[in-house]
């Protein structure tokens, strides 16, 4: 058996020698727990003091080792490496036993790297590396459909993880019935598309899609319904009209506001002219009654002793707007050069002269 060629192997060296070399390659899963093995036998030629050295080689090698975790003079250092405090420990408390193994919790993706187990009690040394290897599950995967569900079109079937470590695999199936895609779809496992062509109503249904890799799986649904086609040119016609009498309407309100707005501006024009303009002059009695008044109230005031000085004019005649005649059409009352009622729109007061007889009395 495996102990005992190892123990026949001690007894040939005489040497320290690890004996956990024949597994160096770890895949887990983002989340979970690995144990690191790291198991060795001493000899007794090796009198040392018994050192543990958990180091992380970086990917560069222009950069030092990081030591993760030390057991030395029976003591345990694990503060050196701060990403895996609180997460890392000796699988066994007291690593003399020859189980210098290590365990690491809730892993990340970031802990992916190679991993060297050092152990040394003089004159022996050993050391072995493990290279460990962290996945991310596939997660909030999503489908969704593209293209127009109607009969005789293409459809495609659209699946992506928006979490997951390479490489990931998608596969379509129909959760109703026998499970089998339609006879005309063609699927690409590695973009996780599913093209449906010249699709029919039998293929309406809910389909699924799960995506995985090497740690996990993550599945997501859609629901598939193909209909006839829409009748585009009836949506089309109805459109049209439905603009045509948008833009009547419109029109007709414009037209309605135009007028009213013409027809209140008329009426203020006309308000406004009509305050504004002259008041109509007055009718021919009424400025004859007036003439004939004034000079009645003048002559009244008149001595006889005043009237001597007047021309002898005869008085028989009313002024009239006609006042302006010819002395061949009235001998009896001298011209004037203003008529009289344009005297008066001047402001003038009108005096009639008394006629007076030949023997020079006033008549």
């Amino acid at each position: 058996s495996r102990n005992l060629l190892d123990f026949v192997l001690l007894c040939l060296t005489r040497s320290l020698s690890i004996t956990s070399a024949d597994q160096s390659m770890f895949e887990k899963a983002q989340g979970e727990k690995v144990t690191l093995p790291c198991t060795f036998v001493l000899s007794e030629e090796d009198e040392g003091p018994l050192d543990i050295e958990w180091v992380l080689i970086p990917a560069d090698n222009q950069k030092k080792e990081q030591i993760i975790i030390m057991y030395a003079v029976d003591r345990i250092y694990n503060h050196y490496y701060a990403a895996m405090t609180g997460r890392m420990q000796f699988t066994n408390p007291d690593p003399r036993s020859g189980d210098g193994s290590l365990d690491i919790l809730n892993l990340k993706s970031a802990d992916t790297g190679t991993y060297q187990c050092k152990v040394k009690k003089a004159p022996g040394v050993q050391s072995q590396k493990i290279q460990l290897t962290v996945l991310v599950k596939p997660a909030r995967t999503k489908c969704s459909i593209e293209g127009s569900q109607e009969i005789g079109n293409d459809i495609i079937l659209k699946c992506a993880s928006q979490e997951g470590s390479p490489l990931l695999s998608y596969d379509w199936r129909r959760v109703a019935g026998t499970q089998e895609l339609p006879a005309t779809s063609m699927l690409n496992k590695n973009t996780g598309e599913l093209l449906l062509k010249n699709a029919s109503q039998d293929y309406s249904g809910t389909y699924s899609c799960v995506a995985s890799n090497r740690v996990g799986t993550d599945e997501c649904f859609v629901e598939l319904n193909v209909t006839p086609p829409i009748n585009t040119a009836g949506i089309i016609a109805g459109a049209i009209v439905g603009t045509l009498l948008g833009l009547f309407l419109l029109a007709f309100l414009v037209f309605c506001c135009c007028k009213k707005h013409r027809e209140k501006k008329y009426e203020k024009e006309v308000h406004h002219d009509i305050r504004e303009d002259v008041p109509p002059p007055k009718s021919r009695s009424s400025t004859a009654r007036s003439y004939i008044g004034s000079n009645r109230s003048s002559l009244g005031s008149m001595s006889p002793s005043n009237m001597e000085g007047y021309t002898k004019t005869p008085y028989s005649q009313v002024p009239s707007e006609d006042f302006e005649r010819t002395t061949g059409q009235n001998p009896n009352f001298a011209p004037s050069k203003v008529a009289a009622p344009n005297l008066s729109r001047m402001g003038a007061v009108p005096v009639m002269i008394p006629a007076q007889s030949k023997d020079g009395s006033i008549v």
